[in-house]
């Protein structure tokens, strides 16, 4: 009997439930992982990474499972170890995660993104450029404000990045200046992406007339097929020249482009934008999840990223805005202000809700192909600003 007893006793202390009540903040974790798969499969905020990311979250939570440790990756940080290190010693998160801290997901996450991306409305109209440009203030506002905050040079860049929205950039920036944040950060990202609809009208109906609004723009003119052979050519060149350490992201987002616009290479274009997206995606999600131990999640700073997420967010939309208000003045009313808000790099659903605010002040409007060049250079400008902040702090 007392054999039958020591087993069952050896059986429970060995099981994950021996230590799941030891320590609170594992429960509120598993709670936070069960409420963020609530938002990405009921409510569809980002569900295709968010998903991955909160069962992450749940696994690398779980006592007892070993799937992740964030003291390995300190002596990975630290240089007393590597990645062959991680193999012998790490779980399957901590192998997944490699693909992470060395830039390999967010860059072929890029890779699909140019593969999806048509740079037509941005060729068609080059001052899209400047928009997308203006909408990068958050980024700069949220670094800031960061650093008053008592956040460091390399944490606050990694936080400021949140406001060029878009998640593979925050991803990859933060894995090499912050990787401590990370979990944090890809998840205020990701939530404010999905929130934009809700966050961007209004301060778009704020800073504009409802006769800025009303304003129709010309039908865009056609772009030639070498004109967009020729785009993702020069601007890896001219970009990575001017920003080496924009390399990964750039080189990745122009191949992509050149997969889809050059009319030889379809298959490699379908996989970049299916297969291979899809794979990454996976990865991705569940290794950014990982990151989210309760010890380093649960702390006054998360709530603070969460709070600067929001305005970097804010800012970077009022930064397209106010300079589609100029261009507005200046070109005499031929460029609606709304297309600015796009200028965040959320492709299309920045450009959707530009659409939909110019529609509903003149239901005639169609904004969505004009907006949609400010948008696809937000891309552009969220991945020169990580450049610009790695040169800085890398």
């Amino acid at each position: 009997m007392s054999s039958v007893i020591d087993i069952l006793s050896n059986l429970w202390f060995d099981s994950g439930f021996s230590n799941l009540f030891t320590d609170w903040r594992s429960l509120v974790m598993i709670v936070v992982a069960c409420g963020l798969l609530y938002l990405g499969i009921v409510k569809k905020f980002e569900p295709l990474l968010l998903v991955g990311i909160a069962f992450g979250t749940l696994l690398t939570n779980l006592p007892g499972a070993g799937l992740y440790h964030p003291e390995l990756w300190d002596e990975v940080i630290a240089h007393t170890k590597g990645y062959g290190d991680v193999l012998r010693e790490g779980g399957l998160l901590d192998i997944l995660y490699i693909g992470v801290k060395a830039g390999i997901y967010p860059s072929l996450i890029f890779l699909g993104v140019g593969a999806m991306t048509d740079f037509g409305p941005l060729l068609s109209n080059p001052k899209s450029l400047l928009l997308g440009s203006a909408a990068q203030l958050g980024v700069y506002c949220a670094f800031i404000l960061a650093i008053l905050l008592g956040f460091t040079g390399n944490q606050a860049a990694s936080i400021g990045i949140i406001g060029g929205a878009d998640g593979p950039t925050a991803i990859f920036l933060t894995s090499k200046l912050a990787p401590e944040l990370l979990g944090a950060i890809a998840i205020a990202a990701y939530s404010y992406m999905a929130l934009i609809p809700l966050i961007q009208p209004p301060i778009m109906r704020a800073l504009t007339t409802k006769k800025e609004r009303e304003t129709k723009m010309e039908q865009l003119r056609p772009v030639s097929k070498a004109e967009k052979i020729v785009f993702p050519i020069i601007v890896a060149i001219f970009v990575i020249l001017l920003l080496p350490s924009t390399a990964p992201l750039i080189g990745c987002l122009m191949l992509g482009n050149l997969f889809r616009e050059c009319g030889v290479t379809d298959r490699l274009s379908d996989t970049a934008q299916n297969a291979l997206m899809n794979i990454v995606t996976i990865f991705l999600g569940v290794s950014v999840g990982a990151t989210t131990v309760a010890a380093r999640f649960l702390t006054f700073d998360t709530l603070k990223i969460v709070l600067l997420g929001l305005l970097a967010f804010c800012f970077s939309t009022v930064g397209g805005l106010l300079l589609g208000k100029v261009m507005y003045k200046v070109t005499k009313g031929k460029i609606n202000p709304l297309i600015g808000s796009a200028g965040v790099s959320a492709v299309p659903m920045a450009a959707r809700v530009s659409q939909v605010e110019g529609q509903k002040a003149n239901p005639s409007n169609f904004l969505l192909m004009h907006a949609m060049g400010p948008n696809v250079a937000g891309v552009i400008g969220s991945a020169v600003a990580a450049g610009f902040l790695l040169a800085l702090f890398g």
